[in-house]
């Protein structure tokens, strides 16, 4: 059984103020033990949100290099990159060789003990290393086989690798996020990744909740959960497959706005800044008219929305007039007062900063490192939601050393002597 204790090299963050209970409460996702064999961003997202509510997740990695996240974009004076500081907190790190006999051999005997499997490998990887779906559930059936891929472990396009960029076009997503006339836009972050993460994590969930269902009923209670990206991104593409269906309408790109729906824009103010106004409730619209000094635009011919969409140039052209003469916080601070809802376009360093986002808790600090190690610096990174008020998750320690709970690992979870762990370090199927 993996039993997590605390690590050595990394203290714990300080006590967040999004844990609103004032007593200690389990967290609703421990004793849950979870091993993650996935790279990069949609596997270890889903083993993030997982350990962030409680649940023991071991990390495998290969030696030496690590996950490639680990190196990515800016990288700190220890050779890391807060990226994966981030997106490594809570979990233990693992370094096992699985282009070896032995190596996949160990990830056998652990995945014999833990209740979840994360792997976002290319279909057929895990079954040519002999550690498929059907070679793990002989030895434990109530194993929740997390799956993440770019289409999925069926179908004609299985076997093509799918990166999410590829995948955020076949989901619809990239059409419609343009400028009409222009090539359409790709979000500066990598959001198929990160909601195939989410999919992944909601499944395991479902999956648990099953199991637990099946528990007497079924020698196999545990289940694949199959997350394809292209499909996490359809999941959020609303009405568009609907509306063609009825219609034949195939929704445009609509650059800032939305179509059908008026008004809801980014708007100009003073220096070249933007503030974001969504007036299109009918009762709404007509306050933010009478904000701006445009009751002329209140009426009958403007009362619902199916109206204002017949008027969106003109009405988008008065709230542009009117922002245009203001400052993002005077237009604020007047849209309050008229209860419209509006509100500015953060950078990072707004968030970091924002005294709401504070108060919620979702920015949190840990500590990597310790002075003795020659560092000992403190790391912000964003709180997981949703915000849970009797047992909330939390950031315990920030994402681990490469390999540095192998040792322990073996030990503890697979009862290996010191000399077996040294001779598996010898022949370079565990860290150096």
């Amino acid at each position: 059984m993996f039993r997590l204790v605390p690590l050595r090299s990394f203290s714990l963050s300080r006590l967040p103020s999004r844990r609103f209970n004032s007593t200690v409460a389990p967290k609703p996702l421990d004793g849950i033990r979870v091993l993650e064999l996935g790279q990069l961003i949609a596997g270890p997202f889903c083993g993030s949100i997982l350990g962030y509510y409680g649940a023991d997740v071991v990390k495998v990695e290969p030696p030496k290099t690590g996950d490639p996240l680990r190196k990515w974009r800016h990288v700190d004076e220890d050779g890391e990159s807060p990226w994966f500081r981030s997106l490594g907190r809570n979990k233990k790190s693992i370094c096992i060789d699985l282009r070896t006999d032995q190596g996949r051999s160990l990830v056998k005997k652990l995945a014999q003990d833990v209740d979840v499997l994360i792997e976002n490998f290319k279909p057929g990887t895990m079954e040519k290393w002999g550690l498929g779906p059907e070679d793990l559930y002989a030895t434990n059936p109530g194993l929740i086989y997390t799956r993440i891929s770019g289409y999925g472990q069926t179908g004609p396009y299985s076997k093509r690798p799918g990166f999410a960029a590829v995948c955020e076009g076949m989901g619809g997503f990239r059409y419609v996020n343009a400028v009409p006339g222009e090539a359409p836009v790709r979000p500066n972050i990598s959001l198929g990744d990160s909601l195939a993460g989410i999919h992944a994590a909601l499944g395991v969930l479902l999956s648990l909740i099953g199991r637990n269902k099946l528990a007497g009923t079924a020698e196999k209670t545990g289940q694949v959960v199959d997350v394809a990206i292209y499909e996490s991104m359809l999941n959020m593409m609303e009405s568009i497959i609907p509306e063609y269906d009825r219609f034949g309408q195939i929704r445009q790109p609509s650059g800032s706005t939305v179509t059908g729906v008026v008004p809801t824009n980014t708007y100009p103010c003073k220096e070249g800044q933007y503030v974001i106004i969504g007036g299109n409730g009918d009762t709404i619209y007509k306050r933010l008219m009478k904000a701006i000094g445009r009751e002329d635009l209140v009426g009958a011919e403007y009362e619902t929305n199916a109206h204002r969409v017949k008027a969106q140039e003109l009405i988008d052209g008065a709230i542009s007039e009117w922002t245009a003469t203001k400052t993002p916080d005077e237009v604020l601070d007047a849209l309050e007062q008229a209860s419209v809802p509006a509100g500015k376009i953060y950078n990072a360093k707004d968030i970091v900063e924002d005294e709401h986002i504070n108060a919620r808790g979702m920015i949190e600090t840990v500590t990597v490192g310790k002075p003795e190690e020659g560092r000992g610096y403190e790391l912000k990174v964003p709180g997981m939601s949703p915000i849970l008020q009797t047992t909330p998750g939390a950031t315990k320690w920030a994402g681990p050393d490469l390999g540095q709970d192998t040792v322990e690992v073996l030990e503890k979870s697979l009862g290996l002597s010191k000399e077996q762990i040294s001779s598996l370090k010898e022949q370079g199927i565990i860290n150096q």
